[in-house]
């Protein structure tokens, strides 16, 4: 336990803080979904929900990682997750009124966003600040199996208290958010924002140009942007819940958790692993990629609730080496003072492309179907795979993610491996 950074009073908090916002995340995600296509029927407004939250991090995840490199984190998570607060409250509100237009929900999903959109650069890039470096990998495990717990448990938390009725799944979050907001402001460490004369755009232009001079990073997050895109299944799980499988929103609860899960079984198993024992890193980034695009091509194609199960569990475990290469490569591989920024580039790929996969994903399905929406989204995975593994031969090489290392922000040195230099 002492060389854990459980060990660490602040780590825990953080971990918690994590935990319930995943646990508050998810919980609504389900309920939105349900309430949606139940009232509309058309799986074309699970994409529009997806928009809805998609827009506002698109247009502030920059902006946001600037402020997250030269104001309190701590801070900033605190205020994101009481304006999510505020929103758990307006959804409540809406299903308690028994509100059937859908334009009402996308105002609050959008508010929601925005909010997102300024905690996700300021969470990604707090952890090195909070863990030494030679437990960073542990705590990236840690930190995604936490995340991955509260998505296993959100969804079916989720799914089973719909059943005592739509508001009870907004007043569980309600409770949960302010939690998250105490957590994050009672963490001690402070870090002091970088200061520069530079404008706003230019310190955002800097951390762009940092990131293109280093493709491990910039392949990093790329794959798993190109993937996340065009392989999500999430939206269309409500079709394939009532449609194809014939569940109620309990089972709908047990398909996103089932994604979770495979999650944390793996998440767990990196976590007990030390440092020296990740070898070949990048081949099994890649490889989990494609595992992730076979999975969801035999989740497409499925009629079988305990198969669609397993397809599901074995496309989170894949997804989660995935997740803990990147994670650790983006962190690892940038300066601190250019962490927010970078991050922010890097949730902003990661987190629009999961919205904008799930608009993806329900535009396809409202012109052609779910399954064949499911089925070309794996097939595409698989291309991306191909296409990146030749695009960026230095993702090949990555062996320990211990050795990976930052390059100068004012030099045009890429992040790599003291071999390479």
């Amino acid at each position: 336990m002492k060389n854990s950074p459980l060990a660490l009073r602040d780590f825990r908090l953080f971990l918690g803080g994590r935990f319930f916002a995943g646990l508050a995340m998810q919980t609504q995600s389900v309920a939105i979904g349900w309430y949606l296509y139940d009232v509309t029927r058309d799986p074309l407004s699970l994409g529009y929900a997806a928009l809805a939250v998609f827009v506002p991090i698109a247009l502030l995840t920059l902006p946001a990682g600037d402020v997250a490199d030269r104001r309190d984190r701590r801070r900033i998570l605190g205020a994101a997750h009481i304006v999510q607060s505020a929103c758990a409250a307006l959804f409540l509100y809406l299903v308690v009124a028994h509100t059937t237009l859908a334009w009402p929900f996308y105002s609050v999903l959008a508010l929601s966003g925005a909010a997102r959109a300024f905690s996700g650069p300021a969470q990604q890039s707090f952890t090195p600040f909070l863990v030494p470096r030679e437990q960073f990998g542990q705590a990236v495990a840690w930190s995604g199996s936490t995340s991955q717990i509260a998505m296993v448990v959100g969804p079916a938390l989720g799914g089973l208290i719909y059943l005592a009725g739509p508001w009870a799944p907004f007043a569980a979050c309600l409770v949960m958010s302010p939690l998250v907001a105490l957590a994050m402001l009672a963490i001690r460490v402070r870090i002091s924002g970088t200061q520069s004369d530079a404008s706003a755009l230019q310190r955002v232009v800097a951390g762009l140009s940092y990131l293109r001079r280093q493709p491990v990073v910039l392949g990093a997050i790329t794959l798993d942007l190109f993937a996340v895109l065009l392989g999500s299944v999430t939206a269309l799980l409500p079709v394939y819940a009532r449609d194809i499988l014939h569940v109620g929103p309990d089972g709908l609860g047990v398909m996103r958790s089932s994604i979770a899960a495979g999650a944390v079984g793996m998440g767990l198993l990196l976590a007990n692993l030390p440092a020296q024992r990740h070898p070949h890193a990048g081949r099994a980034m890649l490889g989990g990629v494609a595992v992730f695009g076979l999975a969801a091509l035999v989740f497409g194609v499925s009629t079988h609730y305990a198969l669609s199960i397993a397809a599901l569990a074995v496309m989170g475990a894949a997804d989660m080496i995935s997740v803990f290469v990147r994670s650790t490569v983006v962190q690892l591989g940038t300066p601190d003072g250019m962490r927010g920024r970078v991050s922010a580039v890097h949730m902003l790929f990661i987190g629009a492309a999961n919205e904008f996969g799930d608009f993806r994903a329900g535009l396809v399905a409202a012109w052609l179907g779910a399954v064949p929406a499911v089925m070309a989204g794996g097939a595409c995975t698989l291309v991306v795979v191909a296409l990146w593994s030749r695009l960026f031969p230095e993702l090949r090489r990555i062996d320990r993610l211990a050795d990976v290392t930052a390059g100068r922000p004012d030099e045009p040195e890429r992040a790599g491996f003291p071999d390479d230099k």
